[in-house]
């Protein structure tokens, strides 16, 4: 969970008279999630946050699935989804179920026109390239390359890129995402042994408070249908909130990795969590201290989840051929492990310098007709023949802008 945090001018106590220097009332609205029990925001606005003006259109977003039920591994190459002018046309759902849309994404420009809002779920955006600012009615956050940009269902936002260079790898999850329960107290700190800290999070600065009238567009997605309202005012109308319901970010490379003896499982790289699926940060690190330790993952059962792999940069040092933007999916109900070749020059090796973001869910995966486009056809069968393996070269390293 975040912390509480605040921003622009909010009345002494709430659920009270708060007048606008000028006259007249601001208008609270409560930003809640799980009815009155979970996270939370209070909100002062301008105007009434209930006006709408017309419903003009909508657009079904459902994605097109191609492959229900499968237990072939697979590899999709990322980076050749297109890119595209347009924020919302960019974002390409390749594996989805009923709990979360793993979501690839190339846009070339800002989304400036319009305002956004995803109403069905959390969004986490992990930024693999591109800089720029995440724009959102409870204020703003600066993004670079590493960040994760988690954005609560609800926050109407608009996404400003400062060049046309832009990739993105999406989780759409239909659950609350939080930091993992086992890094926390019974208060919500963050404790000593989670890899990272509060002082971590990118939190929402710059409020934006917009006192404008006319047709403002926002597209709102609902039960998977993208929505168009025109709205009669300015949906960044808020001159304060507090509460823990709001945007924030945190990078990659801030992830302090926790290691061993011996091989770690998975569960230590763990950055967030869901009921129904966790995300994980590989990041260099060192490697085991035992005098025979094996470095490489040990072979290991898919039981009960799929597990998904995107490969964010450096050399992955389980899996032979791998590039930035490549995207593995090993199913639940067969085991896998590392490449041919991988387990035996792992021996001796000191440390990595690999970069990943990996999603595990605990229900399968669907393909859909895009992922189908970006699939490699022979990933299933890597586990047969040695590869070479195939570092990245110094101009892909995952670095911050100047």
């Amino acid at each position: 969970m975040p912390i509480y945090h605040k921003l622009g001018r909010l009345p002494h106590t709430r659920h009270t008279v708060f007048e606008k220097p000028e006259g007249g009332l601001y208008y609270e609205q409560l930003f809640g999630t799980i009815g009155f029990e979970g996270m939370s925001s209070l909100m002062y606005h301008l105007r009434r946050p209930t006006t709408v003006k017309e419903i003009v259109g909508e657009t079904d977003l459902t994605p097109k699935v191609a492959i229900e039920k499968s237990i072939k591994a697979r590899l999709l190459k990322g980076f050749e989804v297109p890119p595209q002018d347009d924020y919302l046309a960019s974002r390409t759902p390749v594996l989805v179920n009923s709990d979360v849309h793993i979501v690839l994404a190339a846009p070339r420009h800002s989304l400036t026109a319009y305002f956004y809002k995803n109403a069905d779920a959390d969004e986490l955006l992990f930024i693999h390239k591109g800089t720029g600012k995440l724009r959102t009615q409870l204020g703003n956050i600066c993004f670079e390359p590493g960040d994760y940009l988690l954005v609560p269902r609800g926050i109407i936002y608009q996404i400003e890129f400062d060049t046309e260079d832009n990739r993105l790898f999406i989780a759409e999850s239909f659950h609350p995402i939080y930091t993992p329960k086992r890094y926390r107290n019974h208060f919500g700190q963050l404790l000593e042994h989670a890899p990272y800290s509060e002082r971590d999070y990118k939190l929402p600065e710059e409020l934006e408070t917009h006192d404008e009238l006319g047709d403002f567009t926002v597209k709102i997605k609902k039960q998977g249908i993208l929505h168009e309202l025109v709205y009669p005012s300015h949906p960044f109308d808020v001159v304060g909130w507090d509460g823990y319901n709001y945007p924030y970010g945190m990078n990659i490379r801030d992830f302090q990795p926790i290691t061993g003896k011996v091989h770690q499982p998975p569960p230590v790289h763990q950055q967030f969590e869901t009921k129904a699926f966790v995300v994980c940060s590989f990041v260099p690190r060192l490697f085991d201290y035992h005098p025979q330790a094996i470095p490489a993952p040990y072979h290991h059962s898919n039981i009960d989840s799929d597990e998904v792999l995107y490969y964010v940069d450096g050399n992955f040092m389980s899996r032979n051929n791998i590039a930035q933007g490549h995207i593995t999916l090993h199913p639940g109900g067969i085991p896998h492990g590392p490449a041919p070749g991988a387990y035996e020059r792992s021996i001796g090796k000191t440390g990595t310098d690999e970069w990943a973001v990996m999603i595990d869910t605990f229900r399968p995966l669907m393909l859909t007709e895009a992922a189908l486009r970006l699939d490699d056809g022979n990933y299933y069968q890597s586990w047969l023949e040695p590869a070479s393996p195939t570092a990245a070269s110094p101009d892909q390293r995952l670095e911050r802008p100047e």
